[in-house]
């Protein structure tokens, strides 16, 4: 007798990442589980176990039959799964319905759509399941002297964001954990790192030839823990935001530190602001590249934008509903 094959299209797929938020994924799910479970949300959960595992879990969701999955991790964790909508090859990317319940380090990703992280009200908006159609990012990069691709749903940054994450990451392999590791970072970086000099091409035409301290290259608006480094961007207007910082010593960052936090970022003199469908950067010597912060490689890079690519569950607050 052939075995029955089940209809997984209504079925969540689940993708929780264990060691995200410092060990919270997995110190979380059963929480999370009874509240998925309290709201009759059906699912299927699978913890991933090695880096880019997520990516591989979710082609083979999309390969059984999933059109739903629900990442339980950080940025880093969302970045893995959109990638795996692009490689796999079952149904456009659009077509999957992905909804983040987040536990990682930075969750800047659901700050743009509003999700709450109290997993309560996380929850709620994956049972409504509002959606909304975002922009993604094809991100062209170099490693180890071979050009390589990845897709990006948030925020992509060269410089001192890149050297941010490098020094958070370093901690992590040490064995490091807690809330202060990312302000550390920040502090240890910015007395480290040093800018370099770099071209910028938007829509082929030269915005910046300079010494360049950080640039941001995103579809949402906020991006190391919070900040608004792209307070103008609109995520599925069909545009790359840009935010560039020429270098700017600690005092003039002090100052100012609230209009990082705010949306006035733009009003700090050593920033600039650009717009376009296409953004490369060329620099001598290599400047690093994160991507989702994730660290990926580095220039040259070109960042492209697929208008409207994938489809997330946000709030109703987001979409302006009642």
């Amino acid at each position: 007798m052939a075995s029955e094959v089940r209809d997984l299209t209504d079925r969540w797929f689940v993708i929780v990442n264990p060691v995200a938020g410092s060990g919270r994924g997995l110190i979380d799910f059963p929480q999370i589980s009874r509240l998925l479970r309290n709201d009759d949300i059906r699912n299927d959960a699978v913890f991933t176990e090695h880096k880019h595992h997520a990516t591989e879990l979710t082609v083979t969701a999309a390969n059984q039959g999933y059109r739903k999955i629900i990442v339980i991790g950080g940025d880093g964790t969302l970045n893995e799964v959109v990638n795996g909508l692009f490689i796999q090859k079952a149904v456009e990317p659009r077509e999957m319905l992905l909804a983040v319940i987040a536990v990682g380090t930075g969750n800047d990703w659901v700050r743009t759509f509003g999700i709450p992280q109290h997993y309560s009200e996380a929850i709620r908006a994956i049972r409504e399941e509002r959606s909304f159609l975002q922009d993604v990012g094809t991100v062209t990069y170099t490693e180890s002297h071979y050009t390589q691709t990845r897709y990006m749903a948030n925020v992509a940054g060269l410089g001192f964001d890149a050297h941010v994450i490098s020094t958070f990451n370093h901690l992590k392999m040490k064995g490091y954990k807690g809330g202060w590791m990312y302000l550390y970072s920040i502090l240890k970086s910015y007395f480290r790192y040093k800018s370099s000099g770099a071209r910028i091409w938007v829509d082929d035409e030269v915005v910046f030839n300079d010494l360049m301290f950080s640039l941001a290259i995103g579809i949402c608006k906020y991006n190391g823990g919070g900040v608004q480094q792209l307070p103008n961007a609109l995520a599925d207007d069909g545009l790359l935001d840009l935010t560039i910082i020429r270098p700017v010593h600690w005092w003039h960052i002090v100052f100012r530190l609230k209009k990082l936090f705010n949306g006035d970022i733009y009003q700090i003199g050593h920033v600039i602001h650009a717009q376009g469908r296409k953004v490369r950067i060329e620099a001598a010597p290599s400047i690093q590249l994160e991507t989702d912060g994730e660290l990926m490689g580095g220039t040259p890079v070109e960042v492209n934008i697929r208008q409207r690519a994938i489809r997330v569950v946000v709030t109703r607050e987001f979409l302006g509903e009642d």
